[in-house]
């Protein structure tokens, strides 16, 4: 029976289905999961309580049946024929659609090294288990990998008292995605915690004894991690034809280069008004996709226009980025105490913020950012960097100018 399947069950494709319900969406739903579990959130895995790895279900099984949507887990499709509008699963079974959806995600990306096979992945639930049950009889980890998985993993790890070393090939940690002026506020705090930085240094090999480095040198651990980022998982598409690139290319509305087939969540690399693809990966665009996209299947003409977002928790601390800060961009910072904002204007405008602070105390003021980045505002830098000026007044100040 042909409508609607979606392949991968993360947070873009189970709430993708749900979203095609909500918007009065009657025919069928299978919702394609390759891991034997029901839908799951991937940001609590890196976040044990009690010692176990949390497993928070985006859905209960009773959800699913309750909104008339067929989950089929444990599963991978084998083949995609887009012209013939059909899937094949591993076991042999096939399913016709009238749209599909690829929510496949990303995969994490494999070092090139000998012994490269020691080191564990952190990307499923089963990766975090396997880690963090390793973690609680092991004295020292080397993680590969200085970005936000492994820094975030590094501080959870040093929380246990284990020697935490983290290897990173660029000059520092955090540099693709964190400002740099946050970036070196953690990089200083991972130090004070006790982590060891091996920095601007390739990997040479990976053996029993712990990591070599391109320097000669060797980081001694009895477990290591690699968290050297991911890849959009794009295989299937390219065997069918869709075009690709830094993932699955699509359109402003999230349709692929083939006729019913739409792209979503860490996969897609959606047309930006510049001309480029981009590819955003956080857990709220997931979502915010998934949402585009089941509008849009069933005949919606709605461009994905959502602001990136994405947070990381470490120690204390909680970071988070609205936008997209590049390097041109005119910053201006706001100091509250022991938390700080930063704004940053493209030629006067309000394009992307970020705050780091003491855990959640500054989401208000991302949220408030948020919305004046959305309104196209042209704000004084020096009422942005007032901390007596409330950011809630000066958006209602800015609609009403």
């Amino acid at each position: 029976m042909s409508g609607i399947v979606i392949i991968g069950a993360g947070e873009c494709g189970t709430r993708a289905a749900f979203a095609l319900r909500e918007t009065g969406y009657s025919g069928s739903i299978t919702l394609l999961g390759a891991e034997p579990h029901l839908p799951y959130e991937r940001p609590p895995l890196s976040k044990p309580m009690d010692g176990a790895v949390q497993m928070k279900l985006i859905c209960a099984e009773d959800a699913l049946a309750a909104a008339q949507i067929e989950y089929l887990r444990g599963v991978s499709v084998s083949e995609l024929d887009a012209d013939a509008a059909v899937v094949t699963l591993d076991n042999g079974q096939v399913l016709t659609y009238e749209k599909l959806l690829l929510a496949t995600g990303a995969r994490p990306r494999r070092l090139g090294c000998p012994g490269a096979g020691r080191a564990l992945d952190f990307r499923t639930h089963a990766d975090a288990e396997a880690i963090f049950s390793k973690a609680g009889i092991t004295r020292s980890v080397a993680i590969i990998g200085g970005g936000l998985i492994g820094m975030e993993l590094a501080s959870v790890l040093r929380g246990k008292d284990i020697a935490v070393s983290v290897i990173e090939a660029a000059p520092k940690p955090l540099g693709r995605a964190v400002p740099p002026r946050f970036a070196d506020k953690l990089h200083a705090r991972h130090s004070s915690e006790g982590v060891i930085f091996h920095l601007d240094r390739g990997v040479v090999a990976i053996d029993d004894d712990g990591v070599l480095l391109s320097d000669g040198s060797l980081v001694r651990a009895d477990l290591v991690v690699s968290a050297i980022g991911v890849t959009p998982e794009v295989t299937l598409a390219e065997k069918a034809g869709l075009a690709t690139g830094n993932g699955i290319l699509t359109d402003r509305h999230l349709h692929t280069s083939a006729p019913d087939i739409f792209a979503a969540g860490d996969c897609a690399a959606v047309s930006q008004q510049s001309g480029i693809h981009t590819r955003f990966e956080s857990w709220r665009n997931a979502r915010a996709q998934a949402e585009t996209a089941a509008r849009n299947m069933i005949g919606v003409a709605e461009p994905f226009t959502a602001i990136p977002w994405f947070w990381s928790d470490q120690y204390d601390l909680g970071l988070q980025v609205v936008g997209l800060p590049q390097p041109t961009h005119e910053r201006v910072i706001r100091s509250l105490g022991d938390n700080e904002l930063e704004f940053y204007l493209d030629d006067g405008r309000l394009v992307a913020a970020a705050g780091l602070g003491i855990g959640n105390s500054l989401a208000r003021d991302i949220k408030l950012a948020e919305m004046l980045i959305a309104a196209g505002i042209h704000p004084d830098p020096a009422a942005l960097a007032d901390p007596d000026l409330n950011l809630k007044a000066l958006l209602k100040r800015e609609k009403a100018a």
